[in-house]
């Protein structure tokens, strides 16, 4: 705490000026939209004075608020420069960062990983992929001392870092089926295909997100065949056994003629994020210098808005 100020109120501030949208703000720090209320009234009560002014069309800074913006902001990214440099340098960065993945390894986990080993010689990031139907056990076994994953994680033994990568979500079909040739579709648009669905043992409300039961207007959606893998998803969407949901940046990846991929509107967009076994300490020392790496190669073009 600072002035009787709470850090995650100063966290929860600053993403609001870069968003200005309360519910894209709890998406980034992992909370719910209400709690990204509390925290700045909180906050504004502390400074005595409004810092957002929120109606039912937009959100926007106080010119007060803004000035705070502008103080506040490389202040706090010096404390956490300073957190992250005396972390590492309680720690041992040096070595190898076995770091997993789902879908595809994109330009900000390269980008990432060559500022990491930039930043720590003596570092390097051993790079595999996280089976997609068991997003957590790699981490759990003790295969990896990282994951990138798609996103929701909710698990109480697993820590939740940067989150990036944000897109909208496409429709993986066969070039024979009736959407292929659509320039989009809606959501409700899902319950007239059967949507292939992840095998255990993949959380279920990890597996329902990622494959939904239901349109946002409670339709049902038909069960496709269950999957293990990504590619085995993709197979089965390009022979016609069902349709896939992916996001735009694995779309892009795994492009073959046999498969066509639709933009779908009116669903939540996609992340992923960087995730970690609780300890009871925080993260490693490297598992947080490599933290800090994803987090500032973010690219904000990365990250349109929610259709």
């Amino acid at each position: 705490m600072a002035g009787g100020i709470e850090i995650r109120e100063i966290e929860a501030f600053l993403v609001l000026a870069e968003e200005l949208h309360f519910g894209r703000t709890g998406d980034r720090l992992y909370v719910s939209q209400s709690r990204v209320s509390q925290l700045l009234r909180a906050l504004e009560h502390r400074v005595g004075a409004r810092l957002v002014e929120r109606t039912s069309r937009r959100v926007r800074l106080t010119p007060l608020g803004a000035r705070f913006h502008a103080s506040l902001t490389p202040a706090y990214a010096a404390l956490r420069t300073a957190v992250d440099d005396t972390r590492a340098a309680a720690g041992d960065v040096a070595g190898t960062l076995r770091l997993g993945f789902q879908g595809s390894a994109n330009d900000q986990l390269m980008d990432a990983i060559a500022a990491f080993e930039s930043r720590h010689p003596g570092s390097a990031a051993e790079v595999g992929e996280v089976p997609f139907n068991d997003p957590f056990g790699p981490l759990r076994r003790g295969e990896v001392d990282a994951a990138i994953v798609l996103l929701p994680a909710e698990e109480p033994d697993v820590a939740v870092g940067p989150v990036f990568s944000r897109r909208r979500q496409t429709l993986a079909v066969s070039v024979r089926h009736p959407y292929a040739d659509r320039a989009e579709i809606t959501a409700e648009d899902l319950a007239a295909c059967d949507l292939i669905t992840v095998a255990g043992p993949a959380p279920d409300y990890w597996r329902r997100a990622n494959a939904p039961e239901r349109t946002p207007e409670g339709r049902a959606i038909p069960r496709g065949p269950a999957v293990r893998t990504l590619q085995e998803g993709l197979a089965g969407a390009a022979v016609g056994r069902g349709a896939m949901l992916l996001c735009e940046p694995t779309a892009e990846y795994h492009a073959r003629r046999s498969l066509a991929f639709v933009p779908v509107t009116g669903l939540p967009m996609s992340a992923l994020a960087l995730t970690w076994l609780r300890n009871g300490s925080g993260p490693s020392a490297r598992v947080a210098a490599f933290a800090r790496a994803l987090a500032d190669t973010a690219d904000p073009a990365d990250d349109p808005e929610e259709h």
